[in-house]
Order: C-alpha cells, then sequence, then structure tokens
C-alpha cells in the first residue's frame, strides 16, 4: 500500500457525517462525479494534502470521536480503508464510510467487501439530484441507504437505526 493518501479535509467534532461527534476524514477522488455533488473539489484523486496513516491515527486518537470516512469516495482507494477502519476500532471507536457504491456492487467485488468488512456504517449509492431531500438524516438522496455493515454483510441488507 502507499505510504500516503491525498486528504482533502479532516474536520474535529462535526455532527454532521453520522451519530454524535465525529472526525470527518474526506479524502480525495472519485470517479462517480454525481451531478449536483455538494464537493466536486473532492474528484481530483490530486487534489488535497497528503498524509500517511500514522498522521491521520495521531489526528484520530487527539480528537478520541468516532470517525467518518468520506469525499471523494474512500472505496477507490480500499486498502487505505480497510487498514484505517481496523486500526481505528483497535482504538474502540465506530466507523461510517460513505460511498457512492452501491451495497450490491460492493458485495460483489472481493476487494471492495474486504475494504469495508469491519466498518460499523455504509451509505451507499450515488447522489442523485432528482431526489435530494434536505430532510433525510445522514445522506443527501432518497435513493441512499444507511446500512448497518455487520448485520448485513452475511445476508440480506439491514439498514442501520437510531437508538
Amino acid at each position: 500500500m502507499n505510504n500516503s493518501i491525498n486528504i482533502l479535509d479532516i474536520i474535529r467534532g462535526t455532527t454532521v457525517d453520522g451519530p454524535g461527534f465525529r472526525t470527518s476524514i474526506y479524502i480525495a477522488g472519485c470517479r462517480h462525479a454525481c451531478p449536483g455533488c455538494h464537493n466536486p473539489s473532492s474528484w481530483d484523486f490530486n487534489a488535497g494534502s497528503p498524509y500517511s496513516i500514522d498522521e491521520i491515527m495521531e489526528i484520530i486518537e487527539e480528537e478520541d470521536f468516532d470517525v467518518t470516512l468520506s469525499g471523494g469516495d474512500p472505496l477507490y482507494h480500499p486498502e487505505f480503508v480497510k487498514e484505517i477502519i481496523g486500526r481505528i476500532h483497535s482504538l474502540g471507536h465506530n466507523v461510517w464510510l460513505y460511498t457512492g457504491f452501491r451495497w450490491e456492487e460492493i458485495i460483489s467485488s472481493p476487494l471492495l467487501l474486504d475494504a469495508i468488512r469491519e466498518a460499523d456504517v455504509i451509505v451507499d449509492s450515488p447522489f442523485i439530484l432528482a431526489l435530494r431531500d434536505t430532510d433525510l438524516l445522514f445522506r443527501g438522496s432518497s435513493n441512499q441507504r444507511i446500512i448497518d455493515v455487520q448485520k448485513s454483510i452475511s445476508g440480506d441488507i439491514v439498514l442501520w437505526e437510531r437508538k
């Protein structure tokens, strides 16, 4: 795996990318190119600044919040995703991941499935401008699903429920 990955931003203490206070990591690079995307500057794989996993983990440890991986699309960097999720879990934090890939695409790809296998929740599917709904919790369009990965990994999709 490459020693660094381009990060657009790391937002500490956010409450919009999942439940509770979170550290949100915006990873550069996306090929979905969703019309109406709220962050089209994230599509460029060369945008942002390079960070090593160790540098990112120092920030996560310092902040001590649960973590959201967003972008861009983190799943264009599956080896990074797999490694960082494992390291975040070793600190006792949960991990949410936003992706434009649909769950069905992820589980049919051994590489993508391996990357998300330890994630807690993914918000899947591309943003669709015609389905935009600002009243939705933690997602931008009604086609996107908030999936409980651990309950869904070996069978039917189980949607995350707020406790």
